[in-house]
């Protein structure tokens, strides 16, 4: 990666509230291209908020936002591929419905590649989401977020829920379906399951930056893994 590179995403000062109660409090946040960033906090600590508001779902904050020099709207949209926390697709779609229904929607999307990864997680073609496990319908999201040929994707809690055997299989299909000069933010608490595959790290608490930095660098300086390196940082 270019010394040079822009940053793809550039936050500062976001601040955004819920009846009064910050989610964010002025953060401040500059993540460059061509890597993958851990987006790691407990339960509240607003990475969902972050998230949704890069993606451009969420109204209402203030400071600034820049996704590739665009503030959130259609222009960023196109930009980015986003995976929320909770299921998107009607529960009586098969793949195939699902696959459509994204072409459809986003010009950027590949459908040979999304077909591809589908069977990549032997995925039942004639199942409805309905009829798939937890695990299933997550790999089944992913499969179409990650088929956008998208500047940023962001990735709420993606393997949440899932068993241990799944979760090595959806950040390999994660992984094997990156473009080398996109950014992944991918948000979680499972830090022991992603320390493996990411590049950068930034750590949430009370709606603030507690720490961020280079992977490899916060695990010299520290002496320690993320994990232990994260329940350090909020035992303080």
């Amino acid at each position: 990666m270019s010394a040079h590179t822009q940053p793809v995403i550039e936050v500062s000062g976001l601040t955004k509230k819920y009846r009064g109660r910050a989610a964010l409090s002025g953060l401040d946040l500059s993540l460059q291209p061509g890597q993958i960033v851990g987006l790691m906090g407990d339960n509240g600590s607003g990475k969902t908020t972050l998230l949704k508001i890069l993606a451009g779902v969420l109204a209402d904050w203030e400071g600034s936002v820049r996704i590739a020099g665009h503030a959130p709207g259609p222009e960023s949209k196109a930009l980015v591929s986003f995976l929320p926390d909770a299921s998107f697709l009607p529960d009586r779609h098969r793949p195939a419905d699902a696959i459509a229904q994204y072409a459809r929607f986003f010009a950027d999307f590949d459908e040979e590649k999304a077909t591809q990864m589908i069977d990549f997680f032997g995925l039942p073609w004639d199942r409805s989401l309905k009829e798939m496990s937890k695990g299933m319908r997550e790999k089944l999201q992913i499969s179409l977020a990650m088929s956008r040929q998208a500047r940023v994707y962001l990735l709420d809690e993606p393997i949440s829920g899932v068993d241990p055997a799944s979760r090595d299989v959806i950040l390999k299909g994660i992984l094997s379906n990156f473009a080398e000069d996109a950014l992944l933010l991918v948000s979680t608490h499972l830090i022991q399951d992603v320390e493996a595959i990411v590049d950068s790290v930034v750590f949430l608490r009370g709606g603030q930056v507690m720490l961020a930095g280079d992977a490899d660098a916060l695990r010299t300086e520290h002496g320690s893994s993320l994990d232990a390196l994260f329940r350090k940082v909020y035992a303080a």
